[in-house]
């Protein structure tokens, strides 16, 4: 039995800002989390590593340097069998882009974030790119007020995880957006394998690299 990714649905399930996670497999986490910080926007930014620290620990950490977890990132990163994983703290809402790409030289690459903190309220996104192409996206409360209602990309993964989505009954207005959330999860997690270990991103410790601009 593995953790899976269903429990990501819970309210503030890793930060009361929400959850940002890369996910990828046969790739060490360090060098995954060192691609994703070369995507920061701040170009002049620099990696270093501040060592093995708990969620809340690397949040005191930015709001202690920084008095502002907006203004600095911090990666936690880790793995699972096969599967390496980061775990993105503060400005990681706008603070990331494409380049270079993540999923460069062949690398599946599945990122899932909700900004939950937003009072729009912002949907969770989940995105699955694969040697610099789209293969799916879309926003997990299914949302046609919201682009990406329903999966696009790659028309033979799209139209996959689309047609595992209408098994599971969704879309349904009818539902409240947790249990959306829930469910696309679930889809997910099925469809792709994904899975993240629970206790360790919550109550453990991980190796943690500070970007700090400059």
């Amino acid at each position: 039995m593995t953790d899976g990714i269903t429990w990501l649905a819970e309210p503030q399930a890793i930060a009361w800002s929400g959850y940002g996670i890369v996910m990828a497999r046969d790739l060490d986490s360090e060098s995954l989390a060192r691609r994703v910080a070369q995507t920061a926007l701040r170009k002049n930014g620099r990696p270093r590593s501040i060592g093995e620290l708990g969620g809340q620990q690397v949040q005191d950490v930015l709001e202690g340097l920084f008095d502002d977890l907006s203004k600095e990132v911090a990666l936690r990163h880790g793995e699972l069998g096969e599967w390496s994983y980061v775990v993105k703290y503060g400005g990681w809402a706008t603070e990331f882009g494409d380049t270079p790409p993540v999923d460069r030289h062949e690398l599946h690459v599945f990122h899932l974030e909700f900004d939950e903190w937003n009072g729009k309220p912002v949907p969770p996104w989940f995105t699955y790119r694969h040697d610099e192409r789209l293969m799916c996206r879309f926003n997990l409360h299914l949302d046609d007020s919201w682009s990406c209602g329903s999966p696009e990309g790659a028309p033979e993964v799209a139209a996959a995880v689309r047609d595992r989505l209408t098994a599971a009954g969704l879309p349904d207005e009818n539902l409240d957006r947790r249990t959306v959330h829930r469910t696309s999860l679930k889809v997910l997690q099925e469809h792709f394998g994904l899975t993240l270990p629970r206790r360790d991103i919550v109550e453990g410790t991980l190796p943690t690299l500070l970007l700090t601009a400059g």
